[in-house]
């Protein structure tokens, strides 16, 4: 399993990630959420050795991934497809982590063949590929020692549609066989359909974690008005729990009849009332890290419109 414990990492007055804890098992795909700056990669850099934590600790299968003796057979990792060397071929770069590994060399052709990588596409540069194919090279590259955990950042990236869909049954499988899946993503939909746990970050602290099943239950309801604020109010006098959304929405663990009593009592005029179940990994996110969205206003807009005809 992967363990983070009160993990913090600070740059100057800076906490990129303030007293995180979390774990994420065997058999389960776990999602990690947050928007940009939250600090998932902070976090994903830590465990993987490639940063040294303020406080705190992060372990895969017990250890600090820098005192396994050979990570590669435990840990497959893909923080970054474009970091790969453009200068070489993909299957020479599948051939060097093989002998990193002390794999042998038919290793090279069987995750060419299980990333869909044809022959002719494992003799060209990794400069000429695209993004998706960067990232079936770089899963290639994680899954070369069958390790039992995987750590990956945005691996669906650029990804088409059936590529994206290929990614999902791949982690589902891996997880299914008893493995642990740590992802980070920011394609909301596609960790709602496939993970098991979730885990959200923002401005560096845990903001939700659960089973994913166990936290979408409990998204409620989306009503709008003409008075988020008022509603979000009248809301909370009646009991619920109500928190204005950055577009003006109120989301609320009120059922939608009860939201709208209450929205009706208070003479407010409903726009909008309904579950949110199917945008509620969506609705969710937005509502809990609220604070580190950036708003995309007309008058920003306007702002760089002027700027750029400046």
């Amino acid at each position: 399993m992967i363990r983070i414990d009160s993990l913090t990492q600070r740059y100057g007055d800076l906490a990129a990630v303030d007293d995180v804890s979390f774990t994420a098992f065997p058999g389960r795909v776990t999602g990690f959420l947050g928007p940009n700056g939250a600090g998932k990669s902070t976090t994903l850099r830590v465990l993987t050795g490639l940063a040294r934590p303020t406080a705190g600790r992060a372990t895969v299968l017990g250890h600090r991934y820098t005192d396994l003796p050979n990570p590669g057979l435990d840990v497959g990792v893909l923080l970054d497809a474009s970091a790969q060397h453009g200068g070489r071929t993909g299957r020479e770069t599948l051939a060097l982590a093989q002998r990193t590994m002390g794999l042998p060399a038919i290793r090279v052709d069987e995750m060419l063949d299980l990333v869909g990588l044809t022959w002719a596409e494992g003799k060209r540069r990794v400069r000429d590929y695209s993004l998706g194919m960067r990232q079936r090279l770089g899963i290639a590259t994680a899954l070369m020692g069958d390790p039992r955990v995987l750590v990956l950042d945005e691996p669906a990236n650029g990804l088409d549609p059936a590529g994206i869909r290929w990614m999902r049954d791949l982690l589902r499988g891996f997880a299914d066989d008893g493995g642990t899946v740590l992802l980070s993503s920011h394609l909301l939909s596609e960790i709602e359909m496939v993970a098991d746990d979730i885990v959200m970050i923002g401005r560096g602290r845990i903001v939700a974690s659960g089973a994913t099943a166990e936290l979408l239950a409990g998204v409620g309801t989306l009503v709008r008005s003409d008075d988020g604020a008022r509603l979000a109010a009248a809301l909370t006098t009646a009991g619920f729990q109500a928190t204005v959304r950055p577009d003006g929405a109120v989301a609320t663990d009120a059922d939608p009849a009860d939201a709208g009593l209450v929205a009706f009592r208070a003479g407010l005029p409903v726009t909008e009332l309904r579950s949110a179940d199917g945008h509620g990994l969506e609705d969710m996110f937005l509502e809990l890290t609220a604070a580190d969205q950036r708003e995309d206003s007309p008058a920003r807009h306007a702002g760089l419109t002027d700027g750029a005809s400046a």
